[in-house]
């Protein structure tokens, strides 16, 4: 079969032997892929030697066409989505020691003509999901669930913060505007918050117009703050994330799009408000369980920008890493 590698020299397109499923696991047909930040991330790392090479992706969505003589869970013909930790986190808080993440490390990806996993690795999928749209669930889709309602921080009324237009922040939008709360989005394009207007998004800034973004939310809230930030920028932006926000709220650390060091003004910006900051890696098989269910009930179709051809996969990271897209980039098999 064939299948995309991570490799020095960039993503390469190799033949693979086809998976045959252990008795507790399930062979999928996969249908499609997407792409998240952290994809980009462990291709820029690859330039070095590597343990060996592996499959790219975390994130797909596909079909079971065969399954292991013990496997219970799952039946052939069913659509299903395998979990960003596969087996390794089903419910409940995260699971201390390693957690084997797809596509990263030594841990094979999805973006291959066929998976073959542990049957508890997989969930099914909303009916109404076209297969590109679902492959974009199990990590950003996930990741937004899990930090307004896994753990709690947002409730209808509450006021919630997006920091720009990728895979999480319009997941987040979403998932904002079900809650019943209302959304304050920041971009540099003023085309994008337009779309994002069109989501739902209540209030809309360009942070290149007014750079003080932080400030805004502040004048947009009264002055009273945010109650909930996805907090996808890092180093640049969570000193400001913390000013925008009320004391006692929430800030979902997700993302390190400007690097992972501190910002020396956090600790000066956090002094007296008792923010609350939690780290949010993606999610339980339960938490996915869970999204997918709201999703089929309300009916909601993630994001889709843009869907490249399996032959396409490099020009979709390339993509990617442009920041031209609004929601998801998906890989069509």
């Amino acid at each position: 079969m064939k299948a995309w590698e991570v490799h020095p020299a960039g993503w390469t397109l190799v033949e693979r032997d086809e998976p045959i499923p252990e008795p507790h696991e399930v062979l999928v047909q996969v249908k499609a892929a997407s792409l998240n930040y952290r994809d980009l991330i462990i291709a820029r790392q690859s330039r070095g030697p590597l343990p060996r090479a592996i499959i790219a992706l975390s994130d797909s969505a596909g079909q079971v066409i065969a399954t292991g003589h013990e496997v219970t869970r799952l039946k052939v013909g069913q659509r299903v989505a395998a979990c960003f930790f596969a087996q390794h986190w089903l419910e409940g808080a995260a699971p201390t020691g390693p957690r084997e993440a797809l596509g990263g490390g030594n841990t094979d990806g999805v973006l291959a003509e066929r998976i073959a996993l542990h049957e508890d690795a997989f969930v099914t999928l909303p009916d109404d999901l076209a297969f590109e749209e679902a492959s974009t669930l199990p990590c950003a889709g996930v990741t937004a669930w899990h930090a307004y309602y896994a753990s709690g921080h947002l409730k209808p009324g509450d006021v919630a913060l997006l920091q720009g237009t990728g895979g999480v922040s319009i997941f987040g939008l979403q998932f904002a505007k079900l809650a019943g709360a209302r959304a304050i989005l920041t971009s540099s394009s003023d085309v994008k918050l337009q779309r994002a207007r069109q989501l739902g998004a209540d209030d809309l800034v360009n942070y290149q117009v007014v750079p003080g973004w932080d400030e805004r939310a502040l004048a947009l809230t009264g002055g009273a703050g945010v109650d909930a930030v996805l907090e996808v920028g890092g180093r640049d932006t969570l000193a400001r994330s913390v000013r925008a926000t009320r004391p006692g709220g929430f800030i979902s650390l997700i993302g390190g799009l400007t690097g992972f060091d501190r910002d020396p003004g956090l600790r000066e910006a956090a002094l007296g408000k008792g923010v609350h900051m939690h780290d949010i890696y993606v999610g339980s098989r339960r938490d996915f369980e869970d999204m997918n269910r709201a999703i089929a009930f309300h009916h909601l179709h993630p994001v889709v920008d843009r869907v490249f051809s399996f032959a396409q996969a490099r020009e979709a990271l390339a993509y990617l890493e442009s920041g031209l897209h609004f929601g998801k980039v998906v890989i069509r098999l």
